[in-house]
Order: C-alpha cells, then sequence, then structure tokens
C-alpha cells in the first residue's frame, strides 16, 4: 500500500500529495489481497487436511482387509477342521467359499494400493495364502490315511508352526508397512497443521499493518491537514489573514489549502484596498474645507501684502510684510501638499538623468540650507545612465524628504543623499545628523501622523510613501547606531 512521504512545508508538498481516491484504491487492493491470501491459506490447508485424511483413511481400509483375510482364513482353517474331523458335509463348500471371499479381498487389496512397495507387500501376501491353500489339504489328506492322535496333534504343529506362521509374519510386515506410512501420514498432518497455523498468522499480522499503516496515512493524509485547515480558517476569521495553511496531506485537501491561502491573500488586498479607500475618504473630507477656508483667505492676505508693499516703508515694516508674503506661500506648498496626497497620483514614466532631478530639488531648498548653513553632500553625477521614473515626483519625494532631514538636522551639519543604480534598481539614502525620529513612520495609517515641527502637517513622509507605491518601490527608515536618521528609497528600474 502507499505510504505518504514525509511533507517539505518549504514547497508546500504539492509535489508528493497523493489523491483520496489513490489512497483509497490502494487500500482496498490491499484489503483484497488480504482476503484473497487468507482464502488461499484456508484452502491450502483443507486440501493437505482432505488429501491426508483420505490417505489415512484408505491405509485403514488396507489393514481392515488384511485382518478380513486373516479372518476369513481362520474361518476357513475352522471348516477345514469340520471337514476331515467332523465330517461335515457342508465344510468343503464352505470352505471353497471363505477362498473366493479371500481372493475377492486380496484383489481389493491389489486395488486400493498406490505404490510398488504396498504391492509388493499385497502380493507377499497372497503367496502365502495360495500357499496355505495348497500346503493346508495336503496335511488333512495324509492324516486321513492315517488317522490317529498323534497325526492330528503333527497337523496342529503342522499348520501352526509352518502355514500360519509363515503368513502371519508376511502379514505383520505388510502390516507394519502400513502402519510406518500411516505414521508418517500422522507427521505429515502435524506439519501441515504447524505450517497452515503459521500460514493463516500471517493475513492477521498483514491485517495490523494494514491498520498501523491504515492510521498513519489517516493522520498524515487527513486529520492532520484537517487540523491545520481548522486552525487557519480560526485565524483568518479572527483578522489574521497572514496565517498561511501548510499544503500537505491528500490532494485534494492541498488544493483546499492553496484555495484559503488565496482567500486570504485576495482579502488582505481587499482589506488594505478598502482601508486605503477609507483613508482616502477620510482625508478627503477635508478638501473642500482646505479650498475655501484657507486658500481664498491666503491669497486676499497675499494680495494685500502685495498691496502695501512699499520700498518706502521702513525697514522693520518691509519685513514684516515679507514675513507676511513667506507665510502665505508656505501655507499654500503645504496646503498644495496636502491636497496633492489626498487626489490619486498618475506616475509618468520617462528615461531621465538623475543629477537632474536631484538638483532640481536641491535648488528649490537650496534658500533654508544657506539659511541654516547646512551642506548637502551628493553622488547623483555619478550616475551616467538613465533612470526610469517621474520627474516631478521623484523631486517632490526628495524635496519632502531632504526638507525633514534639513529641519531635524543641527545648524552647520551635513546630508548624506547617497545614490547607486544595480540591476536591482535605483536606490537612494539620505543620512542626517539629527536626534533621529521619535517614532517609526507607518505607510498604512489612516491619519498622516504626528508631526514635530511647529507649522507642521505630518504630511511630508505620508506623501513620500504614497509616491513610492505609486512608482513601485519602497521607503525604510532607521535610526542608526551614532545617531540621526537614515532613510533609504528603493525604486524597481
Amino acid at each position: 500500500m502507499w505510504l505518504p512521504r514525509p511533507v517539505d512545508n518549504s514547497t508546500g508538498g504539492r509535489d508528493r500529495s497523493k489523491p483520496l481516491w489513490h489512497l483509497l484504491l490502494f487500500h482496498d487492493f490491499y484489503f483484497i489481497g488480504l482476503i484473497v491470501l487468507a482464502v488461499a491459506s484456508g484452502a491450502y490447508g483443507i486440501y493437505l487436511w482432505d488429501k491426508a485424511s483420505k490417505q489415512s483413511q484408505r491405509i485403514n481400509s488396507v489393514i481392515q482387509e488384511i485382518y478380513l483375510v486373516r479372518g476369513d482364513l481362520y474361518r476357513q482353517s475352522k471348516e477345514l477342521f469340520d471337514a476331515f474331523f467332523l465330517q461335515e458335509d457342508k465344510a468343503l463348500g464352505e470352505y471353497h467359499q471363505f477362498t473366493t471371499s479371500i481372493l475377492q479381498h486380496l484383489a481389493q487389496l491389489q486395488l486400493i494400493a498406490i505404490d510398488q512397495q504396498e504391492r509388493d507387500a499385497l502380493m507377499e501376501i497372497e503367496r502365502k495364502y495360495r500357499s496355505v491353500v495348497q500346503e493346508a489339504p495336503a496335511l488333512f489328506y495324509r492324516y486321513q490315511n492315517n488317522p490317529d492322535r498323534k497325526a492330528q496333534k503333527s497337523i496342529y504343529q503342522d499348520l501352526e508352526t509352518g502355514v500360519f506362521r509363515h503368513y502371519e509374519e508376511v502379514s505383520k510386515r505388510a502390516e507394519q508397512l502400513l502402519l510406518l506410512k500411516q505414521n508418517e501420514i500422522k507427521q505429515r498432518l502435524d506439519d501441515a497443521r504447524r505450517h497452515s497455523i503459521a500460514v493463516l498468522s500471517l493475513p492477521l499480522l498483514l491485517g495490523c499493518i494494514l491498520i498501523v499503516y491504515s492510521r498513519r496515512i489517516l493522520r498524515q493524509a487527513i486529520v492532520h491537514p484537517i487540523n491545520d485547515i481548522m486552525q487557519a480558517t480560526h485565524a483568518i476569521s479572527s483578522g489574521n489573514l497572514s496565517h498561511q495553511v501548510p499544503e500537505a496531506g491528500a490532494e485534494e485537501l492541498a488544493a483546499l489549502s492553496r484555495e484559503i491561502n488565496k482567500m486570504a491573500e485576495d482579502l488582505a488586498a481587499s482589506r488594505d484596498a478598502l482601508v486605503k479607500s477609507e483613508k482616502q475618504a477620510a482625508m478627503g473630507l477635508l478638501v473642500p474645507m482646505l479650498a475655501h477656508n484657507i486658500r481664498n483667505p491666503l491669497a486676499s492676505i497675499r494680495a494685500t501684502a502685495q498691496v502695501i508693499d512699499d520700498p518706502q516703508l521702513d525697514k522693520d515694516s518691509l519685513e514684516s510684510i515679507q514675513g507676511i508674503i513667506h507665510t502665505v506661500d508656505r501655507l499654500e506648498r503645504w496646503t498644495g501638499s496636502l491636497l496633492a496626497y489626498l487626489h490619486p497620483i498618475k506616475p509618468m514614466l520617462n528615461q531621465l538623468m538623475l543629477s537632474s532631478i536631484v538638483q532640481g530639488a536641491l535648488s528649490t531648498l537650496q534658500p533654508k540650507l544657506n539659511e541654516k548653513q547646512v551642506t548637502v553632500s551628493e553622488n547623483s553625477a555619478t550616475i551616467k545612465a538613465l533612470v526610469l521614473t517621474d520627474e516631478h515626483l521623484l523631486e517632490q519625494l526628495l524635496y519632502n524628504l531632504l526638507l525633514n532631514a534639513l529641519e531635524a538636522s543641527p545648524k552647520g551639519a551635513e546630508i548624506v543623499l547617497a545614490c547607486q543604480l544595480s540591476p536591482q534598481g535605483l536606490t537612494l539614502i539620505i543620512t542626517d545628523q539629527g536626534p533621529g525620529m521619535p517614532f517609526t513612520p507607518d505607510p498604512h495609517a489612516l491619519t498622516p501622523g504626528p508631526t514635530t515641527k511647529r507649522f507642521g502637517t505630518g504630511l511630508g513622509i505620508p506623501f513620500a510613501f504614497k509616491v513610492c507605491e505609486e512608482l513601485g518601490g519602497t521607503l525604510h527608515f532607521e535610526r542608526p547606531p551614532n545617531g540621526g536618521t537614515r532613510i533609504t528609497i528603493l525604486l524597481p528600474q
């Protein structure tokens, strides 16, 4: 019967699983084989027993016929005595009848004999009998010529020590031969009985093996996979959609496990899409309010500041007006970032030089870098190959992350932007010398996240996550042992 091989969970066991009908078919064949073996063993034992029994009956028949011959011979001798000593008229007739009966018994013995050894022994009995038939009447005829007691005694001695003794010796030899054969048959019967017990115990042993291995097959191919499926359904129904069912056991159960895993993956994707939709819907509620309550007043404030901006005003007034304009512009950029974060992004991929994108982000950031005396060390110019990306999205991504690094860096610090292009994709690493991020950004959070800046919206990092997601890349934040923050961006090519 088939035994399931050990299942390798790393490959799911799909190449080793067998269908249930295959297991049942082998189980049925094995069971039918046990029945056939048991029937054959029983039939063989019955055959041996029947053969030995018939042989024993045949030998008993031979011995019985020999006894009948002996009995008829003694009765025949009695009739001979009655004929010669008692002068009975019917004695000789009965004598001849016994002769005929004995010859019939001897003929029957020849028919019953099955080998030459038995035939020779029975022929010897027949010859001795015929010798008795020839010699005994001669003795009695001799007595008839001299009927005295001495002659009668001589007849008894001659019959007892001569004719009948020789016949008895031959008869006993034949009986011993038959008894020896009967003992051999009995020995064969004992051997057949022992062999039959051994042969009949073989199906019992195989049946026990079938039970043991059937339980093992049931556990490995059915029970354990069903338990795994039940545990998986409980875990999935509890919300753990990352739980995977081992694809083991019978082929049908392995296929069911694969479908459950696929269902869990589909549910996880649907959940992520739903969370993303809810996130977009929740943030989208702010769009009308921001458009009406922020942008319009900001435009009025900026217009008013521009109207009153006159070079003839004193220095403090001019600085205040410029501060108002810069603050309004900053609020406008924040509002634009928020709106860009809320609306769907459609990347426009082109083959571009990485250095031009990096310089575009740095040129916008340069006034703030100069103000804080922070330098940016980057090697984008060393990458001579074209990269496939969206110029504006990647530039905004770098601007937001570099701006965060600038605002977190102390005065006179350095920001390192390391660029690397490999077959695996484009890697950008931004490292600052600030105190490090106080939290780990979550790309799946429903809200933008906390901000450490006085007038921040917390949308810079979520916007970066969204850009990376739309470009098919990943974004990771970590705190190096020597302090600061390291941001790793990986974009596929």
